[in-house]
């Protein structure tokens, strides 16, 4: 992952460090280079015999942990697109507009698509999605995976996608055995599929469909009065607070790695430290 670090200092309290990719006109740093800083942080900290500043570190997996440049996020969107046109019935003609709202109002496609009615199997989605993506495009990270074995520290995988895609990713990366915990849809969404306790709330599927495409058409419209999501996910900060229960991490100790700015801003709220890795194209 070739990223640029802004951070005056690496290891400053309460602190967010922030990649950016793709950026012309600058000079490069390798994004494993916030790990490697940790590292060393905490070989001092031991020399010093004081108190390390993290006990856990929270990953993101997709985009996070390898580079967008290895095609699943675009081949993931494919097959998302077709998952709505043969499963769904949905015009092909609409199938990147709907998708792109879904994602930006709802953290998933998925959970959008459970929204505005579609009712439809969780694991029949999840392998549509995820059984044809091109995962001998990834390959093992040595380096990062040296870093991640030399911290003294609890590292957990937060993703919302489904536990057999995250492991399936850990092992092409080389990674699955640096990760003590995955935190994935099924770990945030136990109860079967159209009803879930969402921020002290139980929320049902509707039978009818929101036409969602034709209300952000209108003038003055609000994303405030969308329906609701029965699928628990980030960038939420529910989902967030969720996951660190279940868990049981600290957020004032913990430091949380993604590419997401909502799930960064969630995640500050929560009291979370926070890296971002910035890429191109991405605002959101």
């Amino acid at each position: 992952m070739a990223c640029l670090l802004h951070a005056p200092s690496m290891l400053c309290s309460r602190k967010h460090f922030h990649y950016r990719c793709g950026v012309f006109g600058v000079k490069y740093l390798s994004s494993k280079l916030v790990v490697q800083s940790i590292s060393m942080e905490y070989k001092s900290s031991y020399k010093q015999g004081g108190r390390q500043k993290y006990d856990c570190l929270l990953f993101d997996l997709d985009d996070t942990l390898y580079p967008v440049t290895s095609g699943l996020a675009a081949a993931c969107s494919n097959n998302v697109e077709d998952f709505m046109v043969y499963k769904l019935g949905i015009d092909r003609n609409i199938t990147s507009e709907l998708g792109d709202l879904l994602y930006k109002n709802y953290g998933t496609t998925m959970a959008g698509l459970k929204a505005i009615g579609y009712d439809f199997d969780n694991e029949e989605y999840f392998s549509f999605v995820h059984q044809r993506l091109p995962y001998a495009k990834l390959k093992p990270d040595p380096v990062l995976r040296s870093l991640l074995l030399s911290l003294p520290i609890r590292k957990v995988i937060f993703t919302n996608a489904d536990k057999v895609h995250a492991v399936t990713v850990l092992i092409c990366l080389g990674l699955k055995d640096c990760f003590e915990e995955i935190i994935c849809f099924e770990t945030l969404n136990p109860i079967k599929s159209g009803t879930v306790c969402v921020g002290g709330d139980t929320i049902t599927g509707s039978s009818k469909l929101f036409d969602i495409i034709s209300h952000f058409c209108q003038p003055n419209t609000s994303a405030s009065i969308l329906p609701k999501t029965p699928i628990v996910c980030k960038p939420c900060q529910h989902a967030i607070e969720k996951a660190l229960k279940i868990g049981n991490i600290d957020p004032q100790r913990t430091l949380i790695f993604e590419d997401s700015v909502r799930t960064i801003q969630s995640a500050k709220l929560v009291g979370l430290d926070t890296a971002l890795k910035k890429c191109p194209g991405r605002d959101f």
